[in-house]
């Protein structure tokens, strides 16, 4: 029988997974955790033939809880499981050891078809990362996309992160709405990002901090 460790904070999301499976009931046991802390426990207590792991998941830093399974387990096999853009996180954690990466908004045969691959021990690679990837399976460290900024952008980009709107942002820095407006498209198309929740999550990638 394989284990498998779901980790979202969402229930719907768990019961849905499950529900791909209920076919193969007998083949599968899953435990499930709502949020990093509980994810470690069960981790150090158990061994998984799998963990699916969301990336945004409260009470842990999913990079921390990954690089921390592979110090206790080197060999744990962990698919990520996110809605966050593929083309922007994807390599990052396959490089720190992940074995896959899928979005949660692929077609439900897509998704049990990476998670069969990465319990048959080999690398899920969607064909759109596959392409984008160019065979270089190496996945060879790239620079922090953040360096692309320039000191006007990444001020800006401080204040997007600490939440502020157009107008506080046009006030403290003095400068017309449509000329922030221009600079945060162009800060997005650097990092290649659709939204704040897209750049935060990017942000914490690359260990980049905007303290106030």
């Amino acid at each position: 029988m394989e284990n498998i460790l779901l980790v979202d904070d969402h229930n719907i999301i768990r019961e849905g997974l499950k529900i791909m499976f209920r076919d193969e009931a007998s083949m599968f046991n899953f435990d499930e955790a709502s949020n990093g802390d509980d994810a470690m426990t069960l981790i150090k207590e158990n061994n998984y033939s799998l963990i699916i792991l969301d990336l945004n998941i409260p009470g842990f830093n999913a990079k921390d809880l990954l690089q921390e399974t592979l110090q206790l387990k080197p060999d744990a096999k962990i698919l990520i499981f996110s809605m966050n853009a593929e083309n922007i996180f994807a390599k990052p954690f396959l490089r720190m050891g992940a074995r896959g990466f899928v979005r949660k908004d692929e077609d439900s045969e897509e998704i049990k078809n990476a998670i069969l691959t990465v319990l048959s021990n080999r690398r899920y690679i969607s064909p759109q990362l596959s392409e984008d990837l160019a065979g270089d399976l190496q996945l060879k460290q790239t620079n922090n996309p953040f360096d692309k900024l320039s000191p006007k952008q990444s001020e800006i980009t401080r204040f997007l992160m600490e939440g502020k709107g157009l107008n506080e942002i046009c006030s403290k820095m003095n400068l017309h709405s449509s000329t922030i407006s221009t600079q945060k498209t162009r800060i997005f198309q650097k990092l290649n990002v659709k939204n704040v929740v897209d750049l935060y999550a990017l942000a914490k990638m690359h260990s980049v901090a905007y303290n106030n």
